[in-house]
């Protein structure tokens, strides 16, 4: 009897031990599974980014040269560049950028500061969800039919328009986002000085938010910069150079859907070497982006 007793706790030892084994060798391959999964995923994800960037390449490199930056968007069967569109791009992006990064840097700051109570903070947040989700054609649509029918032309500043109001939700949800990570003691402390509100958010939470809020609106730079459906409805093409905004403007976005649709081997090459300028400037500016996002997190 006495045996049996002794055996009994050293058995159910065992038997514990072989059930933690058992759990612990399901978990390792639940966890090589779900490992092996994402793996793959990435790995799929990444071949068609570099089969993309590589096919950019292959096909872009041939076309850059030094006319490109100097010459006008040429007719079909003669020599020319892209100087106008990139001008062109140029100016609505910087115009749009400067339109809507005010308006979205005051718009989430009210949200992460003064937006607490009341119904307006939560009908805003809901607004600009829409606003970052909707397709970019249909903001073309509504800015023609605002500004273009009411001004009866075309124009650089109804495509700067547009793209602005692009620019507006990335810039809010991301200020608002990185103000929200500001610690409250640092308010705390500047109000026990008696700092004004005001003061506070503009010279101690927006001064600790900077890198994340310049981030957002790097990003958002990125993303109007290959806009083509807005500049249809709005700045429409120029085949000539053009800096007078109140006329229609070339932009790279629409040069390259009007020459990569055409019949013209020439266009096509063109049609080409943009889209390789976009694509790289873009990914400088997101990895710019990344960087400046990196710098904040080693600082603090």
């Amino acid at each position: 009897m006495s045996d049996t007793l002794l055996a009994s706790p050293a058995k159910q030892k065992t038997e514990s031990y072989s059930m933690n084994q058992s759990i612990y060798r399901r978990r390792r391959m639940i966890n090589g599974l779900t490992m092996g999964i994402s793996i793959f995923a990435m790995a799929f994800g990444l071949f068609w980014l570099c089969w993309i960037l590589f096919t950019l390449l292959q096909n872009g490199l041939s076309g850059i040269h030094l006319s490109v930056f100097t010459q006008s968007t040429p007719p079909p069967g003669e020599s020319g560049g892209l100087g106008n569109a990139i001008v062109g791009s140029l100016l609505m992006t910087m115009s749009g950028t400067l339109i809507g990064t005010p308006v979205g840097i005051l718009a989430g700051i009210y949200l992460a500061e003064y937006g607490q109570r009341g119904w307006l903070s939560p009908a805003t947040r809901f607004i600009n969800d829409i606003l970052l989700s909707a397709p970019s054609i249909v903001i073309g649509l509504f800015v023609y039919e605002v500004f273009v029918v009411t001004q009866g032309h075309f124009s650089g500043w109804a495509g700067s328009l547009a793209l602005s109001l692009l620019v507006i939700p990335v810039v809010v949800r991301t200020t608002e986002n990185m103000l929200r990570l500001v610690p409250n003691s640092l308010r705390e402390a500047a109000i026990a000085l008696g700092t004004p509100q005001w003061k506070v958010t503009m010279h101690v939470t927006l001064r600790a938010a900077k890198s994340g809020v310049l981030t957002g609106v790097l990003l958002a730079v990125a993303r109007i910069s290959g806009e083509t459906a807005p500049l249809l409805f709005t700045a429409l093409n120029n085949q000539f150079w053009n800096s007078n905004m109140n006329q229609p403007m070339a932009n790279l976005p629409i040069v390259i859907f009007q020459f990569a649709m055409s019949p013209y081997n020439d266009w096509h090459t063109l049609a080409w070497a943009g889209s390789l300028l976009i694509t790289f400037s873009v990914l400088a500016l997101n990895i710019f982006a990344r960087w400046l996002g990196s710098q904040k997190h080693q600082s603090h």
